[in-house]
């Protein structure tokens, strides 16, 4: 037997403050997208936004659904979006803010396991990394240089 061991390395920034301006634009266009997050069911809306290396920016926002598999995250409605109407263009960059209309949402959410497996599928076709940060409604910032380190041991085409 072997064992090995499987790290991931996260930025973590106090509050949007401490970001670099340009992240702190896209993270404002994550939390308008979240306004459009129709999530009557779980009362838990989220907000992406994807800036493309064409300097595009992609709004996505969660949908539900009475029939609760029919529903669909904000980051893969922006990815899918992004793939579908740009499908050259690479993601440099995710923004995520998610947050409970019941109560306030003070620590950073990152992107669900569906979520990081078609974030997977869009690093490793464009073959650079994509940066993703996250956060609640307020309160602490996460950065991921990449897709990878959040789902070590991806599941992907060449596995097939």
């Amino acid at each position: 037997m072997k064992e090995i061991i499987i790290e991931s390395k996260l930025n973590v920034y106090d509050n949007l403050e401490e970001l670099p301006k340009e992240v702190v634009a896209l993270m404002d266009q994550a939390a308008i997208a979240r306004n459009n997050s129709y999530s009557p069911y779980s009362k838990f809306s989220v907000g992406a936004a994807i800036l493309l290396d064409n300097n595009e920016i992609i709004l996505g926002s969660n949908q539900e659904n009475a029939s609760y598999p029919s529903g669909l995250c904000a980051e893969r409605t922006a990815i899918y979006y992004a793939g579908s109407q740009y499908p050259d263009a690479k993601i440099v960059r995710m923004a995520i803010i998610a947050g409970s209309k019941i109560h306030q949402t003070i620590h950073p959410i990152p992107p669900c396991g569906a979520c990081r497996q078609a974030i997977a599928e869009y690093e490793v076709k464009q073959n650079s990394n994509i940066e993703i940060y996250f956060m609640g409604e307020t309160g602490k910032v996460m950065r991921s240089h990449s897709l990878a380190n959040l789902l070590p041991l991806i599941f992907d085409k060449a596995v097939l």
